[in-house]
């Protein structure tokens, strides 16, 4: 079975792009998803993070304490990256079993940071979704209610599309008049060979 890597800059599509790969029956990893999880019920990762940041990252209750991490980590770069350290393993590890399991041709798993940690490098080919900056803005802005000075902060802390893009095996663009059907069927054919 062949391991794809899909990946893009924030608000690229990645997701919808996964749906429609879904939709032909292909099995999707979500990374991004599967962190939350881990975060919450992973006991050996859960302390860990205590560790690093102390009991107040978790709520009583047990589950993560997102908006007290996420001001910690966005307003220190250092401290991102040593939660990075922490959850990057732990979902590898996860996504290498989930893969493991699968029955299909092939399997995607999807990450927003897959060149950033290195991740290609466990897999067979990198699907790169690429939209235009002003697009993929509006988008977030959009998804999450944020402004577009805090899609550009987050904008910050994932490689270039350029970047991306110059990186990936497979383009998938994702503009105004691109039919991403056709793109993602003609994909699926070759991938499936």
């Amino acid at each position: 079975m062949k391991k794809i890597g899909i990946t893009g800059a924030i608000g690229s599509g990645k997701t919808t792009v996964c749906k429609m790969f879904e939709v032909l029956g292909i099995p999707v990893y979500y990374a991004d998803d599967r962190a939350k999880y881990l975060m919450n019920y992973d006991k050996v990762l859960k302390e860990k993070i205590k560790a690093l940041f102390g009991k107040s990252a978790y709520h009583r209750n047990g589950r993560l304490n997102r908006a007290k991490l996420a001001s910690i980590v966005f307003k220190d770069k250092g401290k991102l990256k040593s939660l990075n350290g922490l959850v990057h393993p732990a979902i590898h590890k996860d996504g290498e079993a989930w893969f493991k399991e699968q029955k299909s041709k092939y399997a995607i798993k999807e990450a927003a940071l897959i060149f950033e940690t290195k991740g290609e490098k466990f897999l067979d080919k990198v699907m790169v979704v690429a939209a235009p900056e002003k697009i993929r803005i509006e988008r977030v802005m959009g998804r999450d209610g944020v402004t577009e000075a805090q899609v550009r902060a987050r904008m910050k802390n994932q490689f270039t599309q350029a970047t991306k893009l110059n990186k990936a095996d497979i383009v998938i663009k994702n503009g105004i008049n691109d039919s991403l059907i056709k793109q993602v069927m003609k994909i699926h054919k070759k991938l499936n060979k």
